[in-house]
């Protein structure tokens, strides 16, 4: 007598192999320490903000009549620049959940910021020196500097955007005087708007 088959034989369940467990649990301990040491609160908009505000400052300084002057708008500039960045990286690292003083936060601040405070030192010397057409070049490279080395503890993107400062703050220190506005409104203006419009898409805020 024959046996009695079903019509539709169930479909066998094959255990997944126990490599393929530990692959998936490697790639998310990856992942989640990948994130844990990164400082993903660099602001998107916040950097478009930065931007808009030193095209502004780029017209306005062009247009001094004095180098102190022109110098103390960019200064004030700078100033606003940084206050806009920080309370940007606050409300970004507030919307995720993420403390804003992390391990990460601290080292990207750590590397970061010894350029800008170069960046300062070599400003008074080259002001007193009467250099002034020297100092656009100046600060696009160790802004730029800054932005690498900080970016080394940020997403891929950041580094890029301090290459390009860096590479227009090398042309700049080769061209004459009256291009420094220029450079200035295409590094700290364009620069931040591109980047931070595509921080923004990418990584959010």
């Amino acid at each position: 007598m024959a046996s009695v088959q079903p019509i539709r034989p169930g479909r066998s369940s094959e255990p997944i192999p126990l490599h393929a467990h530990a692959m998936d649990n490697l790639r998310y301990i990856r992942e989640t320490m990948e994130r844990a040491g990164s400082f993903t609160a660099v602001p998107g908009w916040g950097g478009v903000a930065m931007g808009l505000t030193a095209l502004a400052s780029a017209l306005l300084a062009s247009r001094q009549p004095a180098p102190r002057a022109w110098l103390e708008t960019w200064l004030i500039e700078g100033s606003l620049a940084i206050a806009l960045g920080i309370l940007a990286m606050w409300r970004k690292a507030s919307a995720a959940g993420l403390p804003l003083w992390s391990a990460p936060a601290r080292k990207f601040v750590f590397s970061f910021v010894p350029p800008l405070i170069a960046g300062g030192a070599v400003t008074i010397v080259l002001w007193q020196a009467g250099l002034t057409h020297a100092i656009p070049g100046v600060w696009l490279m160790l802004y730029g500097t800054g932005v690498i080395t900080g970016g080394a503890f940020s997403v891929p993107i950041v580094p890029v955007m301090g290459a390009c400062f860096l590479a227009i703050g090398a042309v700049a220190t080769f061209t004459p005087a009256a291009w420094g506005d220029f450079w200035l409104g295409l590094g700290f203006g364009g620069l931040h708007v591109l980047f931070g419009f595509i921080i923004a898409r990418r990584y959010g805020g």
